[in-house]
């Protein structure tokens, strides 16, 4: 895609970096790797599209930049630790072009909030527009939202079905305890409603399947 060529050549150039291509091609192939039915790059340019209107709340837009690209370079369902080594993986590569240290830091820390820890939650304007990019699928129109819930279920087809229509109700249930699911005003405004009808209803289908 010439576009994303052109959009990492920007980041780059903005960030004194070399456009290294080899990378993006790296970043391009694992995230074809299965079972990545949704954690995929059309995941990746979805966020970066978000990120797009909100850019102007951030403080160093660029970081989290970077972060949308690398926050699921690593995605293995079975895997615990996918954010965190996302975050090496992003750390290392700004270090091995010669980025300053704090940016390389920056962009770890942003990547650990994709991790959606409740015991963790964003501090920063940057580490809240980072999840709310992250999460704004829950608040799409009911079949983007529903798509993407198929598409969770391909990616863990290896989990029974009996155990998967109770675990899965379980994490969207988290999010609908929240207060706010979003925590950016912009985020909060556009996608709050619809993302917690969304969750309200997907987990009201798994309900009526027992």
């Amino acid at each position: 895609m010439a576009d994303l060529e052109e959009r990492w050549r920007a980041l780059c150039g903005r960030l004194s970096l070399p456009a290294d291509l080899n990378q993006l091609d790296w970043l391009r192939g694992v995230h074809k790797v299965p079972p990545r039915a949704y954690h995929n790059l059309d995941h990746v340019l979805a966020c970066l599209t978000e990120f797009d209107h909100a850019r102007h709340l951030a403080e160093e837009p660029d970081a989290i930049e970077v972060a949308l690209w690398f926050h699921d370079a690593v995605y293995n369902p079975r895997y615990a630790e996918n954010e965190e080594a996302s975050a090496i993986m992003a750390k290392g590569w700004l270090d091995d072009s010669g980025a300053p240290a704090e940016l390389g830091m920056t962009v770890a820390d942003l990547i650990f909030k994709t991790k959606h820890d409740p015991s963790d939650a964003p501090e920063t304007i940057d580490q809240q527009l980072i999840v709310d990019v992250d999460l704004s699928i829950l608040g799409q129109p009911a079949e983007a939202f529903d798509e993407y819930e198929n598409k969770i279920r391909d990616e863990y087809d290896w989990v029974n079905w009996e155990v998967y229509r109770i675990r899965r109700p379980e994490i969207l249930g988290r999010f609908l305890k929240r207060e706010r699911i979003y925590f950016t005003e912009e985020f909060h405004d556009r996608y709050e409603a619809a993302a917690r009808s969304n969750l309200e209803r997907s987990i009201n289908c798994f309900k009526e399947s027992t």
